[in-house]
């Protein structure tokens, strides 16, 4: 094990994330490394509208929210917080894309991301964190793909009789 090697992963708590959370925790095992997840999250309404307008009771709130959905991840991803692997969770105040840049500094470090689905009009709304930190990370990134199964979802007819689908 090389001394203070981390693999950094991104959580969104998202399902999309799920397979990226696994992916760090394998490499994390396999690599003797901290797995460090971080959650990132920012004012409704932004920066600029919350400057205008402080309220740091509301902001603690925002802030035990996202720690809530960093456990929930781990929750629903391995039933809790994996054994045999060391895990220093972090929850910042900032932009995902920029926060994880900022955590994953050192060339030894792996930056896991996952990929998620994007269309025109949610990259125009919300720039693709993983193209982010592919182009301003220091150290390797890995960017996941959904999983198989969560393509599956997305692609079944919903419409359907539901008794039809478990019976095909």
């Amino acid at each position: 094990m090389t001394e203070g090697t981390r693999v950094i992963v991104g959580i969104s708590g998202s399902l999309a994330n799920l397979a990226a959370l696994h992916r760090a925790v394998e490499e994390a095992v396999f690599r003797g490394a901290v797995l460090v997840p971080v959650i990132a999250w920012t004012p409704v309404g932004g920066e600029p509208a919350y400057r205008a307008q402080p309220c740091p009771p509301l902001a603690r709130l925002w802030a035990q929210a996202a720690r809530e959905r960093l456990d929930e991840a781990f929750e629903q991803a391995f039933g809790g917080y994996p054994e045999g692997v060391r895990i220093e969770p972090m929850v910042l105040r900032a932009d995902a894309g920029r926060a994880l840049v900022a955590v994953a500094d050192r060339p030894d470090d792996l930056l896991v991301v996952g990929a998620g689905r994007r269309g025109r009009l949610p990259r125009i709304l919300r720039p693709s964190v993983s193209r982010y930190c592919q182009a301003h990370a220091a150290c390797t990134v890995v960017t996941v793909p959904p999983s198989e199964l969560l393509k599956e979802l997305r692609s079944a007819d919903w419409s359907a009789d539901p008794l039809s689908l478990v019976a095909a």
